[in-house]
């Protein structure tokens, strides 16, 4: 979408801080981190919440990009101490930018509940 802040962030018309890139998804710093280690996992397509990722391939995308997110955890040496990773979906739950993003959060002790 044209107008979409992180489709953006993915054709490189917005410099973002990369840490990993693949052609299905894209992660990247967040420039308002909640933790030491605060990265977002996006695909590089256009869905705008976990509840628009329908059809025949919405299983393969969302355990792609949470796999993803696992790697990209273990590439910031975050398995050793834990990490956790979150999406939010509507304004309630506290979704910003509308396309789908998983937080991927550590290096600090996390609480429950978180917010």
């Amino acid at each position: 979408m044209a107008d979409c802040l992180f489709c953006k962030i993915v054709s490189g018309d917005i410099p973002a801080n990369i840490v990993k890139r693949s052609d299905e998804a894209l992660a990247f710093r967040d420039v308002d981190p909640k933790a030491p280690v605060h990265v977002l996992v996006i695909p590089t397509r256009h869905v705008p919440a976990v509840r628009d990722a329908k059809g025949p391939d919405a299983e393969r995308l969302l355990g792609r990009l949470l796999a993803f997110a696992a790697a990209v955890a273990s590439e910031l040496g975050l398995d050793s101490d834990g990490y956790r990773v979150v999406t939010n979906t509507g304004r309630n739950a506290g979704q910003s930018v509308d396309h789908l993003h998983f937080h991927v959060l550590g290096g600090r002790k996390m609480t429950w509940p978180p917010g």
